[in-house]
């Protein structure tokens, strides 16, 4: 009886535990993964770059603020036209009046604003400021327009709520945002840009 034992329950009950042994440590391990993935939810919609014509604005007219004097101001000079950046905002001039204007892409500034975040996207680093993005190039930082599904956690303060084929976004720049949520975090995904017309 001991010989039947050693020769047969034995390896029986070894066998058992190895692949119960193997069993749980599958089990771990995808668990493991599964905690250390970002959980994002998402309405699927593709939107890419979209004519100014198919957007509809929720509010038809734009607040627009003018100033008449702008303290510390420099001259930048882009594709022929003169602009002025101060306060972290870039402005024109109208009418003897200085209104404030999102910076065209390529704009290039040697000093990012002090409250700029990173957004990491891809293998690229992007900077925004207040819904601008920059990415640095030759020792300065000019303003590009981001790639699709990059994130960011907030919105400028003076987005616009525009719907296109009845979907709602949210719009800043000529950049159409979708709300979304990253592991329980509301979120702004980049999916589309207007192309103005």
């Amino acid at each position: 009886m001991k010989t039947f034992i050693k020769a047969f329950v034995l390896p029986a009950i070894f066998i058992m535990a190895v692949s119960s042994e193997a069993t749980a440590q599958s089990r771990r391990s995808t668990a493991t993964k599964k905690s250390e993935k970002t959980e994002r939810t998402v309405k699927q919609t593709t939107v890419r770059r979209v004519p100014s014509t198919r957007v509809t604005y929720k509010k038809p007219t734009r607040k627009v603020v003018s100033v008449r004097s702008i303290p510390n101001r420099k001259v930048v000079k882009h594709k022929g036209q003169t602009y002025y950046y101060a306060n972290n905002k870039f402005y024109t001039q109208s009418r003897g009046r200085f209104i404030v204007i999102a910076p065209k892409v390529g704009f290039r500034i040697k000093v990012l604003p002090a409250h700029y975040k990173k957004v990491r996207f891809n293998s690229g680093i992007y900077y925004n400021v207040d819904g601008t993005f920059y990415l640095e190039i030759d020792n300065e930082y000019e303003v590009v327009e981001p790639e699709i599904g990059t994130i960011v956690y907030e919105l400028p303060d003076d987005f616009e709520k525009v719907t296109i084929d009845g979907l709602t976004y949210y719009e800043f720049g000529n950049i159409l945002y979708e709300k979304i949520q990253v592991d329980g975090t509301r979120a702004y995904e980049v999916v589309g840009i207007i192309d103005m017309e």
